[in-house]
């Protein structure tokens, strides 16, 4: 019985969803206690968080570009531990049913939100792959529709670096259509997804990349601590728990990691989120309980994403499930392998222009891996491959900092603030 309610419940809310009921709903209760824009602060909506290294990045990314205090509004209020350079600009504003709640409760966080952006300088909201409502509807639905209530009350409003699926369904077209006719700025972070975007004639399109690429911040001595064990070149590995609920990777990563040991190369396995879903630690720890210890150090906590890009500084490769991994791997120049799952790996790896590096999880990978990563080790041109492609990606995530980041960003050409120079991919 139970069940049945919860599939009754559940089919209500996708009724209710595809109606635009949703979308309307938190538009209309946005508006009615929004205030007038300032220019007293920045306003974020971060990502879930919550053990997620890629999720920290990017706000950390935000913060460190920052020339306003932030006000991050949050799920949870410790959803994300900022460092000590950053915290002082941030205010954790968490509001737990904003995005995932019902009823009433859902609607005084849509006001308590309304009344938090009063007076702010811009509202921006982390895109990433969450806004294109093939993980969960509701919640991408409400975010687009932030975006809209916010640029039609007058306030410079953004949806920062975000992937768009193809598959993505039709409500998620419609409220990010209205977003980009009311005047938001919808930043696609790789050609493959601006292009559809911009195909479907959604207003507001400026092709980007990530907005990790803006963030060099590195911290040696915490790199070095967890690099104690290791003597000469390495590698970082990843297994994400996402990639494992439908393949089982232990025995293509246990001939990924032979061949490295082969050549010569220690591994560092490394976990990118670590919660009770998706748990990348569960699936690093399968694959090192079937690798063992020699040649391998496996680090079993969340490191700090200055921790990861300094870790990658000194890699010679890297492979990974997770994006932001390869994204923070890429930025300091380290080719990086990346299972593809959502469509948002191609776009990125076009950027690098090396589709390659991007490979389709399935039994049997390893054998692509493992060319794929020796065509790269030893490729006399990789460095410079990677180069070109770092300095281009760092480059166009500069548009999502152009609002936020003080004079010289902020006089930037009309063509990056408007996206009139975006590539076509």
């Amino acid at each position: 019985m139970r069940r049945l309610t919860r599939r009754f419940r559940s089919l209500r809310r996708d009724v209710v969803d595809w109606t635009g009921w949703t979308s309307r709903r938190f538009r209309s209760d946005f508006a009615a206690s929004v205030g007038l824009p300032g220019n007293e602060r920045h306003v974020l909506i971060a990502p879930p968080g919550a053990g997620n290294i890629g999720d920290q990045a990017m706000v950390e990314a935000f913060l460190a570009a920052a020339d306003l205090p932030v006000t991050v509004v949050t799920r949870g209020a410790d959803d994300f531990a900022l460092p000590v350079d950053l915290a002082p600009r941030a205010t954790i504003l968490p509001l737990a049913d904003l995005f995932y709640g019902q009823g009433a409760a859902h609607r005084d966080d849509v006001v308590r939100l309304a009344c938090a952006v009063d007076g702010a300088a811009t509202v921006s909201i982390v895109g990433a792959d969450i806004m294109d409502g093939v993980y969960v509807l509701r919640p991408s639905l409400r975010r687009s529709s932030l975006a809209a209530a916010a640029a039609k009350a007058g306030f410079d409003s953004t949806v920062l670096g975000f992937s768009w699926n193809s598959a993505a369904p039709r409500p998620a077209w419609a409220s990010l259509r209205r977003a980009g006719a009311a005047g938001a700025r919808l930043l696609l972070r790789d050609p493959a997804s601006a292009a559809r975007v911009r195909d479907a004639g959604i207003q507001g399109a400026i092709e980007t990349a990530d907005i990790v690429f803006t963030d060099d911040r590195v911290d040696a001595a915490a790199a070095a601590a967890v690099l104690a064990p290791v003597s000469g070149p390495y590698v970082l590995v990843n297994c994400s728990g996402l990639i494992a609920r439908k393949l089982d990777q232990v025995p293509e990563y246990v001939a990924v990691i032979g061949h490295f040991r082969a050549r010569g190369l220690h591994v560092v396995l490394l976990p990118h989120v670590v919660r009770s879903t998706a748990d990348d630690l569960t699936a690093c720890r399968a694959v090192f309980d079937a690798v063992g210890a020699d040649g391998v150090t496996f680090v079993q906590e969340v490191l700090a994403p200055s921790t990861i890009r300094a870790l990658a500084q000194g890699a010679s490769l890297t492979v990974t499930g997770r994006m932001h991994l390869a994204v923070m791997s890429l930025s300091q120049g380290i080719p990086s392998i990346t299972l593809a799952t959502q469509g948002k790996v191609e776009g990125l790896m076009r950027l690098f222009g090396w589709p390659e590096l991007c490979v389709t999880p399935r039994a049997g990978m390893a054998d692509e891996i493992v060319r794929v990563a020796d065509a790269a080790l030893d490729g006399p041109d990789t460095s410079e491959r990677i180069r070109r492609g770092a300095a281009s990606a760092r480059e166009l995530a500069g548009r999502n900092i152009v609002r936020i980041g003080g004079p010289t960003q902020k006089a930037m050409s009309p063509t990056a603030l408007s996206g009139t120079g975006a590539r076509d991919g």
